[in-house]
């Protein structure tokens, strides 16, 4: 058996505490489409608070005291009364990302690899739910309050590094192989 030997220290970066109301960097980690238990269909869009920005003084009381924190309370919910998404949500999004406008999207696919791991800044605002009887702290996060990043080079490092890439592969040098070399 393994020994362990480590001290339990409290950390402000852990736990699932809402993040303070303010503007935060970000990267978009993995969007996907969702439904509640009573059928409600949506699409989150969870953000990694930036790592790499701890030094810029504007993001000293967000993203240098929280950084690496997730929030998965950014979703486009789809419409009641349509039972779709509203695009100008989606377009919102999507140009805070770079996409440029006139861009078609034909699949959820396409979709997804526009968002994932792109820069984005937002603006997440504190307030307080009712959830069966109890209130309780929440960050809410709406498509408008996202905006083209002030740091477009990202040197985030992420602690899991699938979250670093959308493709694995990404920046590998291309192999050769002989066809006549392969055994099949």
């Amino acid at each position: 058996m393994t020994d362990f030997n480590f001290k339990v220290s409290k950390n402000e970066n852990s736990g699932f505490t809402v993040l303070p109301e303010g503007t935060y960097e970000c990267l978009i980690d993995s969007p996907s489409e969702e439904a509640t238990k009573g059928g409600t269909e949506y699409f989150q869009i969870p953000l990694t608070v930036r790592n790499d920005l701890d030094g810029v003084e504007a993001l000293k009381e967000t993203n240098a005291k929280f950084h690496n924190r997730k929030t998965f309370d950014f979703k486009i919910w789809k419409r009641k009364v349509t039972g779709k998404y509203d695009p100008q949500n989606f377009s919102d999004v999507l140009t805070a990302v770079g996409v440029p406008e006139g861009t078609e999207i034909t699949s959820q696919e396409q979709l997804i690899n526009f968002l994932i791991g792109k820069p984005v800044k937002v603006f997440i605002k504190k307030s307080t739910d009712t959830y069966k009887g109890e209130k309780r702290e929440v960050n809410q996060i709406a498509p408008w309050n996202l905006e083209k990043t002030n740091y477009p080079d990202v040197q985030h490092v992420s602690k899991n590094k699938k979250e670093n890439s959308a493709d694995p592969f990404a920046g590998s040098k291309e192999i050769e192989v002989d066809n006549d070399k392969l055994p099949f």
